[in-house]
């Protein structure tokens, strides 16, 4: 399966397009990540704990879209969108959703 933010490959033409294809994934961050995360703000650096789970979060929403497209008999997707976002009453759940065009190539 390719997957492309592209709207086309190069080299290959689309022969057919089979739909919009999505892939969502929202993760906690537990108490313990949160905390490390605020003290990471104040001293500066990198929050490996959030990166790992949003790394998490993006693999399984492009597994889905992949498998999405699949279903549908495409080879590849398309102008692949990804969005990033917290979510929940706190802002303590980690949303990655993509999505694109689902195209069978020659």
């Amino acid at each position: 399966m390719i997957l492309s933010t592209t709207p086309s490959i190069e080299g290959r033409s689309i022969c057919d397009y089979r739909g919009v294809v999505t892939g969502e994934a929202i993760l906690g961050a537990n108490i313990f990540k949160d905390f490390f995360a605020s003290v990471r703000d104040i001293v500066g650096g990198r929050s490996a704990a959030y990166e790992n789970e949003l790394k998490k979060a993006r693999i399984i929403a492009f597994d889905e879209l992949a498998e999405q497209a699949r279903e549908l008999g495409a080879n590849a997707v398309i102008g692949i969108d990804i969005d990033y976002e917290t979510v929940g009453s706190q802002g303590g759940m980690l949303m990655v959703s993509v999505s694109g065009t689902a195209v069978r190539l020659v």
